[in-house]
């Protein structure tokens, strides 16, 4: 006999995400749920009358509209439907947990793009993805057609430089760093930014206007170590936390050597001797000056 009438709304706190549903959709299925409601187990409530689970909230929706229909789109990963399994297990819902067993292994067999790149197409989309990433970006501006002049013999050779870094970088930093590109934006031909925190914190810049006789044309660069520097000083804004001022110069040591002329561009010989050289430095002032 159920203590309270089917069309009665419970108020569930499953690990602190709160869900209301009917006693009804909670004993429909012979699931733990009919043992917890039927007076054969104790409830553990909090002073508000929400009923307390001890469980990961993050599937419980998908385990309500199962008990509501009987059936359910499952999540869309590997890694989702493993998680709804042991949730479903927990929960004795046989039926959801053998659709989740059949699931499974077709899912894990299914290859899933390791690095992913938005291609943005307005400033709005833009302003979320980069308020709204848990990581820092960096946002590549490529659009050869900006250009209101010829470009320099080695403009185009450099502007495909720039897109076959950004692709490298992509690849290499993608689970620290949000990367997106942008091919549509402003009055810029070739432009880099870096956001921490979800604010822009610098920018590198690769084209600029030259006189030759009596036309100007576009010249566009590939100042390859001046990005790397500023990939990794992105890195350290890493679960939006502030960098203190001595990481950032452990990174931004290089700039005294490109001062120095067009020849600082070749002080870095390889991108792994780069990546590795300004990571150790970051290495080597955390362990000389623990906080």
């Amino acid at each position: 006999t159920l203590i309270r009438p089917s069309s009665q709304y419970v108020k569930l706190n499953v690990g602190g995400s709160l869900f209301q549903t009917t006693i009804g959709t909670l004993t429909k299925h012979d699931t733990m749920f009919r043992a917890m409601f039927s007076g054969r187990m104790d409830l553990h409530t909090d002073a508000e009358g929400w009923v307390m689970i001890d469980r990961s909230g993050t599937h419980f929706d998908i385990i309500l509209n199962f008990l509501r229909d009987g059936t359910v789109a499952l999540p869309e990963t590997a890694k989702g439907i493993s998680e709804l399994l042991s949730e479903a297990k927990y929960y004795c819902i046989s039926q959801l947990a053998e659709s989740c067993e059949r699931a499974l292994p077709k899912k894990e067999l299914e290859t899933e793009p390791i690095c992913r790149v938005p291609l943005i197409t307005c400033q709005k989309e833009e302003q979320m993805l980069i308020s709204s990433s848990i990581k820092p970006v960096v946002k590549l501006l490529i659009n050869r057609h900006n250009n209101k002049y010829s470009y320099t013999n080695t403009s185009d050779d450099n502007l495909l430089k720039n897109i076959e870094l950004f692709d490298k970088l992509s690849l290499r930093f993608s689970c620290r760093i949000l990367f997106i590109k942008d091919v549509i934006g402003s009055n810029e031909i070739c432009c880099w930014s870096f956001y921490g925190d979800g604010k822009r914190v610098a920018e590198v810049c690769c084209t600029s206007i030259v006189y030759a006789t009596d036309k100007k044309h576009t010249k566009v660069e590939y100042p390859e170590a001046r990005i790397y520097e500023e990939t990794l000083n992105i890195i350290l804004y890493e679960d939006k936390h502030l960098p203190d001022q001595e990481l950032l110069q452990a990174t931004s040591t290089t700039r005294g050597v490109m001062a120095a002329g067009s020849a600082g561009l070749s002080t870095y010989t390889s991108d792994e001797e780069e990546e590795r050289t300004g990571l150790a430095r970051l290495r080597s002032n955390k362990q000389n000056n623990p906080t």
